[in-house]
């Protein structure tokens, strides 16, 4: 998905970089909402994990690489604000240290995975809890169908913006081909990573998880009696 300097006209590049821009300025505000005492440290967290998901990447034809987003990752366990400086900070460490992804091509990555990625991911997620049961169990499963359309969607924008200034002499059915339908195999896989992921986090702690925090919050106490005559126990009831 890493897209290299010179892949998309001047113009494009620029126009994608104001868009990041201001994607990042409204984030580094609504982030303080998202993140508390408790939770801030799972920002570190999540953007070292995306960093190393990121890291395996394979040829995808048209001069792109395919690999794991974590968009959707990022925004059901972090909030898709703080979500998306997670994966800008990525970006931007691997476009200035690690040659992974061009530097004047930085905006069109943010976009493409920070802004598409993230977003489009926590809506599907958002939309899939309102179809699943009210319950802790469909975090998860909410979250995977959120990866799984968020990759295909961020590629599909890619195409989108190579066919308004791609540079390449490609044809944009094969680039559109290409990065579809190899984003929709990733999908998959980020989905099952992702289920696994945020279902390995609320197992624990699902106070931590931003995507749970309605659930968790609409729990209620319930008092059982105990096996010890006269005492009771009080449990958390989803």
């Amino acid at each position: 998905m890493h897209v290299p300097d010179g892949f998309l006209d001047a113009p494009t590049s620029v126009a994608t970089g104001v868009v990041a821009a201001a994607g990042i300025a409204v984030a580094l505000r609504k982030a303080r909402g998202e993140l508390d005492d408790r939770t801030a440290p799972m920002a570190g967290l999540v953007a070292a994990f995306v960093f190393a998901g990121q890291m395996i990447n394979f040829p995808v034809g048209a001069g792109t690489s395919g690999h794991l987003i974590g968009g959707a990752l990022a925004a059901v366990l972090v909030g898709p604000w703080t979500g998306m400086l997670c994966l800008s900070v990525v970006l931007l460490v691997q476009a200035l240290f690690m040659a992974d992804g061009g530097v004047t091509a930085l905006g069109t990555n943010i976009t493409l995975m920070g802004v598409v990625g993230c977003f489009v991911g926590y809506a599907v997620f958002r939309l899939a809890l309102l179809v699943l049961p009210r319950r802790l169990g469909s975090v998860a499963p909410a979250a995977a169908v959120g990866a799984l359309v968020s990759v295909p969607a961020a590629a599909t924008v890619f195409t989108l913006l190579f066919v308004v200034g791609g540079n390449a002499p490609i044809d944009t059915g094969a680039v559109l081909a290409a990065m579809v339908g190899w984003h929709v195999v990733i999908g998959v896989g980020e989905a099952v990573v992702t289920g696994l992921v945020v279902g390995s986090v609320v197992a624990v702690r699902p106070d931590l998880v931003h995507g749970a925090r309605r659930l968790v919050s609409a729990r209620t106490l319930e008092v059982r009696p105990s096996a010890v005559a006269g005492q009771a126990r009080t449990e958390e009831v989803a």
